[in-house]
């Protein structure tokens, strides 16, 4: 059931609302107050941070200190203040600090509202004055304000964003030319959905008929290398999978470091291993990954990986934001190195 307001109350947030507007036109977050007094507005403000370059310029705050300077006082006692949004805690604690007779605020804030949504300063008896809140006055329109600005944001974003250039996270293979890499065995998949659309690369030596069915031994590279360390096996004639996890070899290379955490690249390992048929027969990897290999479902084998020549190492890596991958997963495995490894044969 809505809640019924009075007259004056619904006519001091439309106020209130034409400052939300103006400031969504400055482009700031469309909030709006107005300060009232025996009826008269004594002043009003909306939301200028960005302009200001002040974290402190919220539409409450300015409205507040403009009062201030009309009436010549700090104390706004017998006041009334018309916000569009419920106040944070700054701006509650700035009302309370002025002595406000009222808030009254449209829609609620329940990331940072601070009056009944998150938290309720104004419920606390124990301080030395106490201020009447109204909350929900128009709420609807105020909302809307606020998600019409978010929405036309969103969508300018979309109009300005520039696609990201296929170098900016792969390699491309001329450049390996004149290096043996047995790019004629590179198999690509972006179906998995740790991957979140990335492509992840994996050498696979069963081309013949008869190899194509077999199950395959899967091997991971260690941190100085990627799936080119394993041409030897590649080469055998035992069924060989070869996998560079993303950041690594062939796949594509994340440049945040921060996207490559220690579970993503394990549940990126686990999809994968998930979508071979058939079923590996085992995985074979260097001991320092052993943290990313728990609780396979499948036989583990520890391996040595041969050092590679620096050309043919440093081939997927042709800047240094290439290198996240390796940099991030050298950190978190050097952090994670006091946890035992998986106990397999």
């Amino acid at each position: 059931m809505k809640h019924l307001h009075s007259p004056e109350d619904i006519g001091f947030m439309q106020l209130a609302l034409r400052q939300a507007q103006a400031a969504a036109h400055a482009g700031e977050v469309p909030v709006g107050a107005v300060v009232v007094r025996a009826g008269q507005v004594i002043a009003s403000g909306h939301n200028a941070p960005l302009a200001s370059h002040d974290p402190t310029a919220h539409a409450e705050v300015n409205a507040i200190r403009a009062a201030a300077l009309a009436l010549g006082n700090y104390r706004l006692d017998n006041c009334t203040l018309y916000v569009t949004l419920e106040p944070c805690a700054m701006c509650s604690g700035a009302t309370l600090h002025a002595r406000f007779k009222r808030v009254v605020f449209g829609a609620t804030e329940p990331k940072t509202g601070a009056a009944g949504s998150v938290l309720n300063l104004f419920a606390h008896e124990q301080l030395n004055h106490q201020t009447q809140v109204t909350g929900g006055v128009l709420a609807e329109d105020c909302a809307q304000v606020l998600q019409d600005f978010f929405e036309q944001r969103r969508a300018q974003q979309q109009l300005n964003k520039v696609p990201l250039r296929e170098d900016a996270l792969r390699t491309f293979e001329d450049l390996f030319a004149g290096l043996d890499v047995p790019l004629a065995l590179s198999h690509f998949t972006a179906d998995l959905p740790a991957l979140e659309g990335l492509r992840l690369h994996w050498f696979d030596n069963r081309t013949s008929n008869t190899q194509a069915q077999a199950a395959p031994h899967v091997y991971l590279h260690g941190l100085d290398g990627w799936s080119v360390q394993y041409a030897c096996q590649l080469q055998s004639n035992e069924p060989v999978m070869a996998l560079d996890l993303p950041g690594f070899g062939l796949s594509d290379k994340p440049k945040k470091i921060a996207t490559h955490r220690l579970a993503w690249h394990a549940q990126v390992l686990r999809e994968f291993l998930a979508s071979v048929h058939p079923a590996p027969v085992a995985l074979h990897a260097p001991r320092v990954m052993a943290p990313l290999l728990a609780n396979l479902q499948l036989p583990l084998h520890w391996v040595e990986t041969p050092a590679l020549p620096t050309a043919l190492r440093d081939a997927p890596y042709p800047d240094r934001g290439h290198l996240a991958g390796p940099r991030a997963l050298s950190t978190l495995l050097m952090a994670a190195a006091s946890t035992p490894p998986p106990k397999r044969s």
